[in-house]
């Protein structure tokens, strides 16, 4: 029987899922659905080298057009789905209910905004998660301007980091005691922090906004919560996200930080599938939504996997990454949970590694411009071998001898 399968989503995830489908069957009959105008393109240059103008839209696609054609994926652009059946396994999309065999739903996550009440609404404050965001603040880059950036986390400072090379004045605030509270150690932030400084952003910790004000509409200053202003023409908001899980609340699917999948990626609904930034699943003990480009490809090649009959659980090893001015910083693991970190030196001048540990428990790793630890660190992660802190923290010991057959 041939299998009909849509995606509701048209991203990383979507197009993984669709390539990895194709590849195990041939006859499936595969439906992308997106509503952007673009065919799928890569979000993660959007603030990094897209805004610089390193990178041409046309490179952002994940495939060009003929890909789809010749591979019989149908990919619609600039649709809407409106619903998802459930029970007649059905999807409302662009005014037609197109029914699926399987579906997998790869929604993704949308950016916190501000709210309208303290100036989210004024011109020339955004997010930045689309294509159309990113041609919009790349507008504005105007030397000289001043650049606001609402957030320490990785969105927000390679935004920073984008705006202190075109030669805008920026200032990065944070509400928080620290730049990347959430996700990384006061040894990785803090040499995070020093990079910027040295560009010429100035870091504004444990400051808080209490509204933008605008003139003719515009945004043109920010009020902080001690009551003294910012000026500025320009302010990016990366204050994290939310999962883009509203159609799966709406068709009764099992939500909770996301829509909750199992080690299959199956939703409560056996024929349906979520994968990316939108899936929650268990993860060490915990349910864990990853927002990567690592995990959107492989949970969605696994989900894939399953349609095509594998019976194996999906278990990642989680990576990502950050480029800032001339600044590589590689995570490998996840440090939910720690309670302990060490710093290595680096191989080379300027890089350092940051180990995470939940008492002598290997969790993950930083490496910041040191891309040796970064594969080593990986590489023990992957083959389920373990360092201890002190390992770690010797600049002699090889770390080549943990990962040996």
């Amino acid at each position: 029987m041939t299998i009909k399968a849509v995606t509701i989503g048209a991203g990383q995830a979507a197009v993984a899922f669709a390539a990895k489908l194709r590849e195990l069957d041939a006859e499936a009959e595969i439906l992308m659905i997106g509503g952007e105008e673009s065919l799928p393109y890569q979000r993660p240059p959007l603030s990094k080298k897209y805004m610089t103008g390193e990178m041409e839209a046309e490179r952002l696609l994940l495939r060009p057009a003929e890909w789809y054609a010749d591979n019989r994926i149908e990919c619609r652009t600039s649709t809407q789905v409106t619903r998802i059946d459930p029970a007649t396994k059905k999807v409302h999309a662009g005014g037609e209910a197109i029914s699926f065999d399987k579906l997998l739903i790869a929604t993704g996550a949308a950016p916190r905004a501000l709210p309208a009440a303290i100036g989210g609404e004024l011109d020339n404050v955004f997010t930045l998660r689309s294509l159309a965001d990113a041609d919009r603040i790349a507008s504005l880059m105007q030397e000289g301007a001043k650049a606001l950036v609402i957030g320490g986390g990785y969105i927000g400072l390679e935004a920073a980091a984008v705006f202190a090379t075109r030669g805008l004045k920026v200032r990065a605030i944070e509400m928080a005691d620290r730049i990347l509270k959430r996700v990384a150690s006061a040894e990785t932030a803090g040499f995070v922090r020093s990079v910027h400084e040295a560009h010429g952003v100035d870091v504004l910790e444990n400051t808080a906004i209490e509204r933008l004000e605008g003139n003719g509409g515009a945004v043109s200053r920010a009020v902080l919560g001690d009551g003294s202003s910012i000026d500025a023409d320009l302010v990016v908001v990366g204050i994290g996200v939310t999962p883009n899980d509203i159609l799966a609340r709406e068709a009764g699917l099992v939500c909770g930080n996301g829509i909750e999948v199992d080690e299959f990626t199956r939703t409560s609904h056996p024929d349906i599938h979520a994968a990316g930034d939108v899936a929650c699943f268990e993860f060490h003990g915990s349910r864990t939504r990853l927002e990567s480009v690592q995990n959107a490809i492989e949970q969605a090649e696994h989900a894939a996997k399953v349609i095509a009959g594998s019976s194996e659980p999906y278990v990642p090893v989680p990576w990502f990454w950050s480029d800032q001015y001339d600044m590589k910083l590689q995570i490998a693991g996840l440090n939910a949970g720690f309670d302990n970190t060490v710093v290595r030196p680096g191989s080379h001048e300027g890089g350092q590694s940051v180990w995470y540990f939940a008492g002598e428990t290997f969790l993950a790793v930083d490496a910041i411009n040191d891309p040796r630890a970064y594969m080593f660190g990986k590489k023990i992660l992957e083959m389920g071998r373990t360092v201890t802190p002190r390992q770690a923290a010797d600049a002699d010991f090889d770390l080549k001898a943990l990962i040996k057959p």
